[in-house]
C-alpha cells in the first residue's frame, strides 16, 4: 500500500490509489487489446488480468461501455499528443511544415500501433453512442480533429487556397457546409470548408484502409501512397510541399 506523502489527506491519499488502479485497468485493457484482439477485452478478463473479480471492477468503471470509451479517449489523447509534439517542434517553420509533420506523426503512431488504431476508429460501439457530445470520446476526438483544422485554418489566414464559390455547389452541401463552418466558429469560411474536409476524407480515408488491411493485396508498403497523398494535399491547399527530412517551405 502506497505510504502518504507529507501533508496528504486520508482523502486524498484514496482518490490517489484509485485514480492509478483506474490507470492500471485501462492499461491492462490495452495488453488484451494488442495481445488478444478486441473480442478478448471484457471486463471479466481485464478482473482477472488484474487480480480482482468482475463485480470489483464496477467500483472503478460502470460497466463495459464505461471502459470502452476511457480507454479510447486514452488513445486518442496518444495520438493527438504524438501529432502536437511534431506541429510544435517545428513552431518557427510555416504552417504548411507544421502540417506535413503532424500528418506523419498521425501515420507512424497508427503503423506503430495498429490494434488501438483500429479500435478507434473500427472497434466495438457500446450501445450508447461514444461520440454523443460531451462524452470523454466525444471531446478527445474533437482535440484530435483540432490540430489538423487549427493548421488548415493558418494555411488559409495567411494566403487563402483555391476554392469553389459556395453558390456553385448543390444546396444541400451549401447547408451543412455553412452550418459546419458556423460550428467551428468560422475558423474556415463555407468554401474552405470544403476544401478542408475534402482533404482530410482522402488523407484519413487512406489512413483506415492500411490500418484494416484493405489495401494489401496491392501494397507491401504504402509509405510513398500517403506521401503521394501529402503531395497533392500541399496542392490542394496551395502550399510547397517538403519531403521528410527536406528543406523547409519558403515562407
Amino acid at each position: 500500500m502506497p505510504h502518504a506523502t507529507s501533508g496528504e489527506t486520508g482523502s486524498g491519499r484514496r482518490e490517489r490509489v484509485r485514480r492509478a488502479t483506474r490507470e492500471e485497468i485501462r492499461a491492462t485493457a490495452r495488453a488484451l487489446l494488442t495481445e488478444r484482439g478486441a473480442e478478448a477485452v471484457t471486463v471479466n478478463a481485464v478482473a482477472r488480468g488484474m487480480g480482482m473479480s468482475g463485480p470489483a471492477l464496477y467500483r472503478y468503471y460502470d460497466g463495459r461501455d464505461a471502459l470502452l470509451e476511457a480507454v479510447t479517449a486514452d488513445f486518442y489523447a496518444e495520438l493527438t499528443g504524438a501529432m502536437r509534439s511534431a506541429r510544435d517542434a517545428l513552431a518557427d517553420r510555416p504552417a504548411a511544415d507544421r502540417l506535413l509533420a503532424s500528418c506523419r506523426a498521425m501515420r507512424s503512431w497508427a503503423v506503430a500501433h495498429p490494434a488501438e488504431f483500429r479500435w478507434m476508429f473500427a472497434g466495438p460501439a457500446p450501445e450508447q453512442d461514444r461520440r454523443s457530445p460531451g462524452s470523454p470520446v466525444h471531446r478527445a476526438a474533437e482535440s484530435f480533429g483540432q490540430v489538423f483544422l487549427d493548421l488548415i485554418a493558418e494555411i488559409w489566414r495567411d494566403a487563402p487556397f483555391p476554392a469553389t464559390p459556395l453558390r456553385e455547389h448543390p444546396e444541400a452541401l451549401r447547408r451543412q457546409l455553412t452550418e459546419y463552418s458556423e460550428r467551428i466558429g468560422g475558423l474556415l469560411p463555407p468554401e474552405a470548408v470544403h476544401v478542408f474536409l475534402e482533404c482530410w476524407i482522402r488523407l484519413y480515408g487512406l489512413l483506415v484502409m492500411e490500418a484494416l488491411g484493405q489495401l494489401d493485396f496491392a501494397y507491401t508498403d504504402l509509405e510513398p501512397v500517403f506521401e503521394g497523398r501529402l503531395r497533392a494535399l500541399c496542392r490542394d491547399l496551395g502550399v510547397e510541399y517538403a519531403p521528410e527530412g527536406g528543406e523547409p517551405s519558403p515562407r
